[in-house]
């Protein structure tokens, strides 16, 4: 297996055509640190990211004024102060009036000694999304981390 320990911060390629999420959207979230607020992570020039104020499962959920099509869900979590085990679950929703549909449930552990970044990327193709959810348990084993996405970006 080859791995490779990154420490530097990830930021997707500028050649890409990211959504202007805060001019495109509505953003509700369950917790927020004041000094990491949701819209520090929602720019491909994200500089401190999201942060909730205190541990538990988050929401953050993107409600959008008008229905878009998405090719692309690029996500940096960043946790360097304790090991825990994160899981996420990505949902979205249409204007079809179905339930929200899942597009991916993901675990990953974070470890102060070795790996403190996760990077996700998807390519995806969703027609007419109205709503994206992401769900983050920030220590599936009830520890008392907290939730944080350092960047969130769609194209």
């Amino acid at each position: 297996m080859r791995k490779k320990i990154i420490k530097e911060r990830v930021i997707p390629s500028d050649n890409q055509n990211w959504l202007d999420l805060e001019y495109l959207a509505r953003v509700e979230v369950t917790s927020e640190d004041a000094a990491h607020p949701i819209e520090s992570a929602l720019t491909s020039s994200a500089k401190s990211g999201w942060r909730a104020e205190h541990s538990g499962q988050q929401t953050v959920r993107l409600l959008f004024d008008k229905p878009q099509r998405i090719r692309r869900i690029h996500l940096v979590f960043r946790e360097e102060k304790q090991e825990c085990t994160h899981e996420f679950v990505l949902r979205w929703h249409s204007d079809s009036g179905e339930p929200y549909r899942e597009i991916v449930r993901q675990q990953y552990n974070f470890s102060p000694q070795g790996t403190t970044c996760e990077l996700e990327d998807y390519t995806v193709d969703l027609i007419n999304l109205t709503a994206l959810e992401l769900s983050i348990v920030p220590d599936i084993r009830g520890g008392d981390a907290c939730a944080s996405i350092e960047q969130l970006c769609l194209a």
